[in-house]
């Protein structure tokens, strides 16, 4: 789970769209076990703003938040799980 002695590798486990503003997408990712998550906004301002999602990045453990809800920390834990096993960190998704 640890990619460095600083950062947690933690996996893509959902993309959704902001209801509050139009071009706004929400990265969510978590670690394997799904008890900590790391959330990334992207607003995608023009066809031309290629920016990579990947199937995992490196977070710092203060930016990364505790998911308390039982069934939302399973339903992360078998995604993250599901994104590792078939994906490497880099893969774009």
């Amino acid at each position: 789970m640890t990619s460095t002695d600083e950062t947690v590798r933690v996996w893509l486990v959902e993309r959704t769209y902001s209801d509050d503003e139009q071009n706004l997408i929400i990265l969510t990712y978590a670690t394997p076990d799904g008890e900590r998550y790391f959330r990334k906004e992207r607003a995608l301002t023009s066809f031309g703003d290629i920016r990579d999602t990947t199937a995992a990045v490196d977070a710092e453990p203060g930016n990364l938040g505790t998911v308390d809800d039982a069934d939302l920390r399973e339903r992360y834990a078998t995604e993250a799980r599901r994104m590792a096993d078939v994906h490497d960190p880099d893969d774009r998704i």
